[in-house]
């Protein structure tokens, strides 16, 4: 495994989130989100955020979750664990979550 083949590893190498074209086409940068408040269990949810940024204005134009991948007792703990994801699984979850969007604006 390379140094920047984990989310963790890619921004510590890079300084930077990383990016990925989408299945749609699009240019989606990565963000890790964590709930600042806990579940009812007492856990904290933590997603990946996928920023679809706009070939036409430079700038973000939309953008697409997962549903909670990982869960901790901090949202740093939460966040944590999508970090050691690889950058093929969150590219894996990227196509995924467009797919399903797909099928909810086709039907």
């Amino acid at each position: 495994m390379t140094k920047d083949e984990t989310l963790r590893g890619y921004l510590a190498v890079h300084n930077r989130p990383p990016a990925f074209t989408g299945a749609d086409g699009h240019a989606y940068s990565v963000e890790i989100y964590a709930d600042d408040t806990p579940c009812e269990d007492g856990r904290y949810g933590a997603a990946v955020l996928f920023v679809r940024w706009s070939a036409s204005r430079g700038g973000p134009d939309n953008h697409l979750e997962t549903e909670y991948l990982s869960f901790g007792d901090s949202p740093e703990q939460a966040g944590e664990a999508i970090e050691s994801l690889t950058l093929y699984e969150l590219k894996d979850h990227l196509d995924r979550v467009i797919e399903h969007r797909k099928e909810i604006l086709d039907w």
